[in-house]
């Protein structure tokens, strides 16, 4: 569970809640059901013109998933690339094949794929970059909507103020209404920048650094594909990958599993890297 997420959309509620009870303020002063349906069900409609079906639902099924933290996937990669770099240095890159259905990740093994069977090495890096970068765009989406959504929320809380203060406008001689009018059209303003600035604008920002972790991953497990169809050692491989973990915890976390694959393995690849080194 990502508490953060919880945690401040709580405290943003409580706090512009709060304060307008510390002015004096009521509930039902702020619960305008008239503001509600202009503000939200205009920007909702704004973002269903602005973008397909599928972004949309790419969107909302990202939006499930932002209260709940993610699983760092960094380790597991480092660990699982230099096993098959071990691997496939002594046994041969053919011999990896037959992991490739248990590999989850369709940019991982899509890029295996390509070692295995004997691309250019940079044949190999062209078709990852044009990959990676289809696939940052594609990630973006979720983020682009609740930003958008944003970006229009104050504008239809504008349109919201406008069209209560013409309600205002003709029942002047009706005190009783003027009121209602002018509550519906400051509510509406409300609204608009609350909605955006507290809840639309960070959850699309959350959703764009969420992407961006993602894509790091991404970019390191490129890089060893890059490295496996370098040909080079397991040790410079990782040393490379390592600088894509940040945290420190993640870092100690994937040394330990590399390590574990050093011993059985550093033995049996002495004398192919012994003659690796008198050939350079």
């Amino acid at each position: 569970m990502d508490k953060t997420t919880i945690f401040g959309l709580l405290l943003a509620a409580t706090a512009l809640i709060g304060g307008h009870f510390l002015e004096g303020g009521s509930l039902g002063m702020i619960l305008q059901i008239t503001a509600m349906v202009i503000v939200f069900g205009g920007t909702m409609g704004a973002v269903f013109i602005s973008f397909p079906r599928a972004q949309l639902r790419q969107a909302w099924q990202e939006f499930h998933q932002i209260f709940r933290e993610p699983k760092d996937e960094g380790p597991a990669y480092l660990a699982r690339i230099i096993e098959f770099a071990y691997r496939g240095r002594r046994e041969g890159m053919l011999s990896l094949e037959k992991d490739l259905p248990k590999i989850p990740d369709p940019f991982f093994r899509r890029g295996l794929q390509l070692v295995i069977d004997g691309h250019n090495y940079q044949k190999i890096q062209e078709v990852l970059e044009v990959e990676l970068e289809h696939l940052d765009e594609n990630g973006l989406v979720p983020a682009r909507v609740f930003e958008t959504a944003g970006g229009y929320a104050p504008t239809i809380g504008i349109l919201g103020a406008v069209l209560g203060l013409i309600h205002v406008m003709q029942n002047l001689t009706d005190p009783a209404k003027l009121g209602v009018g002018v509550a519906v059209a400051f509510v509406a303003t409300v609204y608009g920048v609350a909605s955006a600035n507290l809840f639309f604008l960070p959850i699309g920002h959350k959703l764009r650094l969420r992407n961006q972790k993602r894509m790091l991953v991404k970019e390191m497990v490129m890089a060893g594909i890059m490295g496996l169809a370098h040909g080079d050692h397991p040790r410079l491989i990782e040393e490379k990958l390592r600088g894509f973990l940040t945290d420190d915890s993640s870092q100690s976390q994937a040394s330990a599993k590399v390590r574990s694959l050093q011993p059985r393995s550093s033995k049996k690849a002495q004398p192919h890297e012994t003659t690796a080194h008198s050939k350079n």
